[in-house]
């Protein structure tokens, strides 16, 4: 018999979390043997995501819930703030953890990076857990080379708290990668209304829409003599997530240190 990864859910009241628990609880080698969140305390995991019982109650306690069940790792879908002090509880004790939460800076992942290279537990992060996502980062880089002018459009439900979109900002790092930085548009260009022409990154221009109706999509799009080259991706409902997440829950404990994004992974 194949021993069971068990699993910590934390931020399991969100929606991302319901809905990877919903897709975690079927699985035959994971176990959901913890579930914390700020909210909903005391609400059946099963109950709360698919109307069916599963007697794990959610609890607020992350400490007592990691000595209490021993988990081989953590799943966190909370916020930036919250999950750098998630991942260093978790490794504190010497739990693996795969992190799903956005917005994190790039100290903050120094500084874990430098905490589980001192525990020896791996910690994943990835901006987006979805297949089609980091395919579309990757075609997006190779694009670069041939078309340096881009901007990014990434859409999101009017709930989520960081702009621009941790996959948005993964993307123009790719092509970043490929081109020299330069200012596009006309040098003498102005805004009539601030922000009009979206944040800027090395010359590229982001534009981030939150409205109630999107789960994420995104689209880069390339300028060229006479052409545009539009890559874009989109996800129709959190389940696009659930294939990358439960590839790195199951091969977290084979990583060393801290790691970043899907493509590790495939």
């Amino acid at each position: 018999m194949v021993r069971q990864i068990k699993i910590l859910v934390n931020g399991a009241a969100g929606k991302m979390g319901r809905a990877m628990i919903n897709g975690i609880l079927p699985e035959a080698d994971l176990q959901i043997v913890a579930a914390v969140d700020l909210k909903q305390t005391g609400a059946d995991i099963g109950v709360l995501s698919c109307d069916y019982p599963w007697e794990i109650r959610i609890e607020t306690d992350l400490l007592g819930a990691l000595i209490r069940t021993q988990p081989d790792v953590m799943l966190d879908f909370t916020n930036a703030q919250a999950a750098l002090r998630n991942v260093r509880t978790a490794l504190e004790h010497k739990v693996a953890t795969v992190v799903g939460t956005t917005g994190l800076e790039s100290q903050d992942l120094e500084k874990l990076g430098a905490l589980a290279k001192e525990r020896q537990t791996p910690v994943f992060v990835a901006p987006n857990f979805s297949l089609g996502a980091v395919l579309m980062m990757s075609f997006a880089a190779q694009a670069a080379l041939h078309f340096p002018h881009a901007e990014v459009i990434e859409r999101h439900h009017d709930q989520k708290l960081d702009a621009p979109s941790g996959t948005a900002i993964a993307t123009m790092e790719g092509i970043a990668k490929q081109r020299a930085a330069f200012a596009q548009g006309d040098l003498h260009e102005f805004e009539k209304i601030p922000g009009s022409r979206g944040g800027d990154y090395q010359g590229m221009r982001v534009h981030s829409i939150r409205l109630p109706g999107y789960v994420a999509s995104q689209e880069v799009v390339f300028g060229g003599l006479g052409q545009i080259f539009t890559i874009k991706h989109e996800a129709l409902s959190r389940e696009a997530y659930l294939p990358g997440v439960l590839l790195a829950l199951r091969k977290i404990n084979c990583l060393q240190g801290l790691v970043c994004g899907l493509e590790a992974l495939l």
